[in-house]
């Protein structure tokens, strides 16, 4: 069971105003959109770069995963490295459209990740967006014996790159808060300094750490095939909130993550 951290009752006067409907189809059309502004600017930027990982294949086509891949400033092969992830379950494109206008932030500001190396998943059910049906449950999959292509080729890339955290950006339903939810390795809780209250502020915020197993699925079932234990981190926000109050909320949260990541690399610690 998750341990409940603390929680945080008060509410930015916006939030009031923040629900609005959006349909698939407006989605669908805003990612469309958002994918060729960000792919535009990653071809004049020095820091972000437009990579799709892949090939998998599936019914005897090749398919791509979307990926941005961030070197910020003074970054360099031995810097930490952080994996963003959104799009898990295709039939919500919040999360992959808050996950896009973050990268476009960084693009357009890239000293906020300076020493790190961060990469950026924002769609993560590709099958399932090309090809809408039955909820696959890619959340929850374990990575270390992934049945999905995408979960396969994540887990080949994580075993790869050897990622400290990752991060996963979810939508709640029935709730007015973001919860911040860490998994990490049964005894490692106490040496995970992961936000204050600062960094959450104005939205109102759950807290949850919670010790899982690594026969868990996500990304923390592949602890056998890393040289460390990394974190997993989720971020779930509040589907009721309108797309643009929710990717503001998204982006304000971990930007001030990755800085304060930064800042405890400035002095020797990592997560």
């Amino acid at each position: 069971m998750p341990i409940l951290m603390s929680t945080s009752s008060s509410r930015p006067a916006t939030v009031a105003h923040a629900s609005a409907s959006a349909t698939s189809l407006s989605l669908s059309a805003a990612l469309g959109e958002q994918l060729s502004t960000l792919y535009t600017l990653a071809q004049r930027s020095d820091y972000v770069f437009g990579t799709p990982l892949g090939p998998f294949s599936h019914a005897g086509r090749p398919h791509y995963l979307p990926r941005f891949v961030y070197f910020g400033p003074h970054t360099s092969e031995e810097s930490p490295r952080i994996a963003f992830l959104a799009g898990l379950d295709s039939r919500d494109l919040r999360p992959t459209l808050a996950l896009l206008h973050l990268v476009e932030e960084l693009a357009q500001a890239p000293d906020i990740g300076q020493s790190l190396h961060l990469a950026f998943y924002p769609l993560v059910d590709v099958l399932g967006h090309l090809q809408p049906g039955s909820p696959r449950e890619l959340a929850t999959e374990r990575w270390s014996a992934a049945a999905s292509p995408e979960i396969d080729a994540l887990a080949k890339e994580a075993r790869l790159r050897t990622f400290h955290a990752f991060v996963r950006i979810e939508s709640v339903s029935a709730d007015d808060a973001v919860t911040l939810r860490v998994n990490t390795a049964p005894g490692a809780i106490a040496n995970a300094p992961f936000f204050s209250s600062e960094d959450t502020e104005p939205y109102p915020v759950r807290w949850e750490i919670e010790s899982a197993p690594r026969s868990a699925g996500g990304p923390l079932s592949l602890g056998d095939d890393l040289p460390f234990q990394p974190i997993d981190l989720t971020l779930r926000i509040p589907a009721s909130w309108s797309p643009e109050f929710y990717r503001e909320a998204v982006a304000s949260i971990l930007k001030r993550f990755i800085v304060r990541y930064r800042g405890f690399l400035a002095y020797g610690q990592n997560l």
